[in-house]
């Protein structure tokens, strides 16, 4: 999984709106998505880019418009990262926990 565009792409919190938007309404224009926030639709281009690169957003043509759907499929490998992360943490606290009743029984 490439993180970094993944990252700085849900950094922002319009562009996690506008995925939250995606998610319960796709497929949307810009123009649509613009009506629904305090930016201009070019303001809203510009994070469905972002969006884009990092594959959380794809683009279809119809006729002359573009029309934007949610990809989920990078916010399940991320999700799957975010599991193993906290995994380890589990276990490094489980490590910490056992150390302490240790020496607090010794």
């Amino acid at each position: 999984m490439s993180e970094t565009p993944i990252f700085a792409a849900l950094a922002d919190p319009m562009r996690r709106k506008l995925l939250l938007n995606l998610a319960e309404n796709s497929p949307r224009t810009a123009t649509q998505l613009a009506g629904e926030y305090p930016i201009t639709r070019q303001g809203v281009l510009k994070h469905l880019r972002i969006l884009e690169e990092a594959g959380l957003v794809a683009v279809h043509q119809k006729g002359r418009e573009k029309r934007y759907t949610l990809t989920p499929e990078p916010l399940g490998e991320l999700e799957q990262w975010l599991k193993e992360i906290s995994a380890r943490w589990d276990e490094r606290l489980l490590r910490l926990k056992t150390l302490l009743e240790n020496e607090a029984a010794g």
